[in-house]
């Protein structure tokens, strides 16, 4: 298991927004919730029911370790491509 912190655009750790990687699993955490999990293995990525668009920060370092923006993450939980669980 690796933990790093987020790396903001100028390069900077971003206190609190960790990238977690565990074999096949990739894990955002923001302070010490389970934000989203993707699992290679079998392509899906999960996303915690209730912590997942818990604020405007959550927010902001959760689009940047997807690489989107909210409107598409909530298209994509709407379609099943993305599944809402109890991450923690």
């Amino acid at each position: 298991m690796k933990v790093n912190n987020m790396i903001s655009n100028k390069g900077n750790s971003i206190a609190n927004q960790f990238e977690i990687y565990d074999g096949r699993k990739t894990y955002f955490q923001s302070y010490g919730s389970i934000i989203v999990m993707i699992d290679r293995k079998d392509n899906k990525t999960y996303l915690d029911e209730r912590y997942w668009d818990y604020s405007v920060t959550t927010g902001k370092y959760r689009n940047m370790f997807l690489r989107e923006k909210k409107a598409e993450t909530q298209k994509k939980i709407d379609s099943g491509v993305y599944i809402l669980t109890n991450l923690n």
